[in-house]
């Protein structure tokens, strides 16, 4: 089995179970644990922030951001597909009291204009707008990356406007990989970000999330409240400190199967596939059958992928395949949708 249906597939490398096994640990919650400060103060060095948390998930780290950033009764503005939106279970209103007031983008990027549009007034009739939150790279859109230029100006529009600025940074990685920039820039200007460790990565669990050292204060009790203090974390900060250090070196691999793949889709009759907009490590290819069914047999022939909408299929590549991956994707598909 090839297994496309998402980079959090990963197994642990031999490296990382040795770092695990070898681990210096202590309370984390105390913050005595040498490891996971060891990893806090290297993400705040590479993402060029006063300080860092390292957390369960990308879903915690994400409405860490959020408590921290929001206050009861007011709006985030966010893309119509982002994974606050649609993939958290409804957190940002059950755990804030907040709203979501959606906006379509172009491949997942906010025009500052559309965004403008969206800021709520000052009217005792509304909701106070407090965030605006953005996804970089974004998932349904495809793995797009946000030009730079864009988000500076979307970074001097909440600025402008009082706004804060969050990151969901779950695959920010592969936007510095793809774009040459390097993630401290991305982020310059983000008030506060989730990275997920246990995506492209390859950590077996858990995120980070960075800001300002009086945010990361902050961040550290919504953590607490969310249940996400973990005691002797280091035997998984070990690992991540691995996925950081090794893991953006092996991503331009994923994002290049990436591309090939979705040329080869492209001239498949079967399939419908936009290959100029496959950026990073993730295909999207429309399907004339239900997905769902192409999915059972694409299984069938050994390629495990997702079907994220009745006509969608998604395919995600990962440090644990190689080129042999790509020719048995090929291939199947070849043989299904010609």
């Amino acid at each position: 089995m090839h297994d496309l249906r998402s980079d959090t597939v990963t197994q642990p490398t031999p490296a990382m179970r040795a770092a695990m096994a070898e681990a210096a640990v202590g309370d984390d919650v105390f913050g005595e644990d040498p490891t996971v400060s060891l990893l806090e103060a290297r993400a705040a060095e590479l993402f060029g922030k006063e300080a860092a948390v390292f957390v369960p998930s990308g879903t915690m780290g994400n409405q860490i951001c959020l408590g921290v950033l929001t206050s009861a009764g007011s709006e985030v503005i966010a893309e119509s597909d982002a994974h606050i939106l649609l993939n958290e279970g409804g957190a940002v209103s059950r755990l804030w009291g907040c709203q979501i007031r959606s906006v379509s983008g172009h491949n997942g990027v906010l025009a500052p204009d559309d965004v403008a549009a969206l800021i709520r007034g000052d009217d005792i009739h509304y909701p106070l707008t407090s965030v605006v939150s953005v996804e970089n790279t974004h998932n349904y859109a495809g793995g797009t990356v946000w030009p730079q230029e864009s988000l500076d100006a979307l970074s001097h529009l909440c600025r402008d406007r009082g706004l804060a600025l969050h990151m969901d940074g779950a695959r920010v990685f592969n936007a510095q990989v793809a774009s040459g920039v390097p993630v401290s820039r991305i982020t310059r200007d983000v008030d506060m970000a989730s990275v997920c460790l246990s995506k492209g990565l390859g950590a077996p669990v858990g995120s980070l999330v960075v800001g300002s050292a009086a945010r990361i204060h902050a961040a550290r009790r919504v953590r607490k409240i969310l249940g996400g203090g973990m005691r002797q974390a280091g035997v998984l900060a070990a690992a991540a400190l691995i996925a950081i250090e090794e893991g953006p070196a092996l991503m331009a691999h994923d994002h290049r199967r990436a591309a090939a793949l979705a040329a080869h889709l492209a001239g498949l009759p079967g399939l419908s596939v936009d290959a100029d907009s496959v950026q990073t490590n993730i295909v999207f290819a429309n399907t004339r059958a239900p997905a769902i069914e192409a999915e059972a047999r694409l299984a069938e022939k050994g390629i495990l992928v997702m079907a994220l909408a009745p006509s969608r299929l998604r395919f995600v590549f990962h440090r644990d395949l190689d080129d042999d991956a790509l020719t048995a994707a090929t291939e199947a598909c070849t043989a299904l949708f010609s």
